[in-house]
């Protein structure tokens, strides 16, 4: 017995399904896009507020300095600054004195910047009658350097 369709039933080839829409997505990508704004945000405030502090870090080392009368004053100021900075990192710097503080002053750095008459000047400066200006602005630049990396 031979079976063959009826005249009506037209058959056509296999074809492929509609295209999925794009919008709205899936509920699990709502998921990842809530994740990532919260990371976004959490970063940028972080950021923020870390840049925000740097600036308040630096902004005390100048206003410091800028209210000291005298550049024999100013260097004392640096000196208090750097040692507070000091003990952040290590309790007990503080009360190193002469070469052994030049040394803390420089360990673990990548340029030695108080191993010359300009770093010495930060051990006795405060206590000399006068204080070349010029040795005291570039004494300046490295303890802010100095400074503004240990209070990070």
């Amino acid at each position: 017995m031979h079976l063959s369709s009826p005249p009506d039933l037209v058959l056509r080839d296999v074809h492929a399904a509609a295209a999925t829409p794009w919008w709205p997505p899936a509920p699990g990508w709502w998921l990842v896009f809530a994740a990532l704004a919260i990371a976004i945000g959490a970063y940028a405030f972080f950021a923020r507020r870390r840049r925000m502090r740097r600036r308040a870090i630096a902004r005390l080392f100048d206003d410091t300095l800028a209210g000291a009368p005298s550049p024999t004053a100013q260097v004392a100021a640096m000196s208090e600054l750097l040692r507070r900075a000091a003990r952040v990192r290590n309790p007990a710097a503080d009360r190193y004195a002469g070469d052994a503080w030049r040394d803390y002053l420089d360990a673990g750095a990548k340029q030695r910047l108080f191993d010359d008459d300009t770093g010495a000047l930060l051990i006795d400066g405060a206590f000399r009658r006068d204080v070349d200006e010029v040795t005291v602005a570039a004494l300046r630049e490295r303890a802010r350097r100095r400074y503004l990396e240990w209070m990070r």
